[in-house]
């Protein structure tokens, strides 16, 4: 059964939610995550190294299609955020975007398994990045609307297990779906029904047509510029995630290649597999705990700041211990440090958010901290692995950024 809304869809929530809510919320994130990851595990790669153009590297086609795809998921979280807020549907705010964001996220995969070109690849990923993020915009945001602080912790532990698992089923959705279009259409089918139990078990709070701010173009695009001075724990929290999301970014943007050119595996989309499901499960083996100790404790900072230590620790591995076991070991590590951090981080996030009436506005523009990585690791990545020293470079840089980022968790004041 749905928990009751608090007190309104702008009410600072007090009640806490149950486990069925709970679960369908994070199988629905899950889903979503499946339709983002399959593609970037696996079928992107494959994609890029079928249709490169001759004289053109397969990393650099990848590098393209993903940055372009991470840009329009930067304007579309905190776009279709701010378009949730304002939502007045008797289905609630969220619901709707959810509904509309997984239904054409299925669509533009089925559209891009059948691209037979970098162009069409291009447009294909960007379509699937603009529709899911509506939903995962709306996705985010029904936590603060829904869940009271003491017990965010717990529930964004929850969310990033879905995450997590999302990963691995959508990395072995793609290897199992029997090549590039069969991957596609698993991973759309699973994104749609994982989503169902949610939008058909529980009802999101209704926004009185009353309690909508009025719409001018000028106040609505002013509102996606939160002043780092006004605000300066947001500032911090989100220079945080971008910097820590970087390093992970980095680490994870060409590992098939890594496999395939580095370590010689004669079966690198496996071993992608295999070390996904080698994070997933040290992951899973913190991101509950991380957030529930994170609760009961009352205190956010230290978890994400030694978080961050050991995905640093990790990601170094890949620099100085290049082999298969040592890219084991550094999955493990990296799981157990993102597993803390996925959900401490998310709790912290929502309790430095300016006002209730913009949440989805305001975790979409802090969800940039998730996108904008995606677009800056490619522009990084490549020229370090072609030119600046290969990719024990890559794993080097990416190791110093995000401990630069974990260690700027010690500037937020608001939240211990």
């Amino acid at each position: 059964m749905s928990p009751p809304a608090a007190s309104g869809a702008l009410a600072e929530p007090s009640r806490r939610v149950g486990r069925g809510w709970t679960a369908s919320l994070s199988l629905a994130n899950g889903a979503i995550w499946v339709g983002w990851y399959g593609p970037l595990q696996i079928l992107l790669a494959w994609q890029a190294a079928e249709l490169a153009p001759a004289g053109t590297a397969k990393e650099s086609v990848l590098a393209w299609v993903a940055g372009a795809g991470a840009a329009v998921s930067m304007v579309a979280n905190p776009l279709f955020g701010a378009l949730s807020d304002r939502t007045t549907s008797r289905f609630g705010r969220r619901t709707p975007w959810i509904v509309a964001g997984v239904a054409g996220g299925a669509g533009a995969l089925v559209l891009l398994a059948g691209a037979r070109s970098v162009p069409g690849m291009a447009v294909g990923w960007c379509l699937v990045q603009l529709t899911l993020n509506a939903a995962f915009a709306a996705i985010t945001a029904a936590v603060p609307d829904r869940v009271p602080h003491r017990q965010r912790g717990a529930v964004g532990g929850w969310l990033g297990a879905a995450q997590i698992l999302g990963v691995v089923a959508g990395t072995g959705l793609a290897t199992a779906g029997g090549g590039v279009v069969g991957g596609y259409l698993a991973c759309a089918g699973f994104a749609v029904l994982g989503t169902l139990p949610y939008v058909l078990l529980h009802r999101d709070p209704v926004l009185p047509a009353a309690r909508r701010p009025a719409l001018t173009w000028r106040a609505f695009l002013g509102g996606f510029w939160i002043s780092p001075r006004r605000h300066p724990d947001l500032g911090w929290a989100w220079l945080t995630r971008f910097l820590v999301n970087l390093g992970n970014s980095l680490a994870l943007l060409y590992l098939l290649y890594y496999l395939r050119d580095v370590l010689r595996r004669p079966d690198p989309g496996g071993g992608v597999l295999v070390l996904t499901a080698v994070n997933g499960v040290t992951l899973l083996a913190t991101v509950v705990v991380g957030g529930i100790w994170s609760d009961r404790a009352g205190r956010r900072q230290p978890f994400v700041l030694w978080a961050g230590v050991i995905m640093t620790v990790a990601t170094g591995l890949l620099a100085v211990w290049q082999t298969w076991p040592g890219a084991v070991c550094a999955a493990a590590l990296l799981g157990l440090g993102f597993g803390v951090f996925t959900s401490v981080d998310l709790a912290l996030m929502t309790e430095v958010l300016p006002a209730a009436a913009h949440r989805g506005k305001d975790l979409g523009i802090i969800n940039i901290a998730n996108s904008l990585p995606q677009v800056a690791a490619p522009a990084l990545a490549a020229p370090i692995v072609g030119h600046l020293g290969g990719y024990r470079a890559l794993y080097g840089v990416a190791a110093a950024i995000g401990l630069v980022g974990a260690l700027l968790v010690r500037r937020i004041r608001g939240v211990a």
